[in-house]
């Protein structure tokens, strides 16, 4: 029976693919960020709170994206795939 053949070295880091993962993380969350941001404006504006009541509206809304983000590394279905597609690929 023939044997198998041997991995020439160890794993390999694609750095790219990395780079490519953070990237779209980092992209993600300033896309939250910014949500959050102008949601909190629009909502405090539509109950016309002024200037303190958007800042109030905003900190809750920061503060119901963080656990979001904490709860879980990779914070969007398409990074997820990217990453397994990551996997794939050692």
């Amino acid at each position: 029976m023939p044997e198998t053949p041997k991995k020439a070295g160890g794993r390999r880091i694609i750095w790219q693919n990395v780079l490519t993962v953070v990237s779209a993380a980092i992209l993600i969350s300033a896309e939250v960020f910014g949500a959050a941001f102008a949601g909190g404006w629009a909502v405090a504006s539509l109950f016309e709170f002024g200037i303190d009541g958007v800042h109030v509206i905003q900190a809750i809304f920061f503060g119901v994206r963080a656990p979001c983000q904490r709860g879980r590394a990779v914070p969007d279905q398409a990074l997820s795939a990217a990453a397994k597609s990551l996997a794939r690929c050692r």
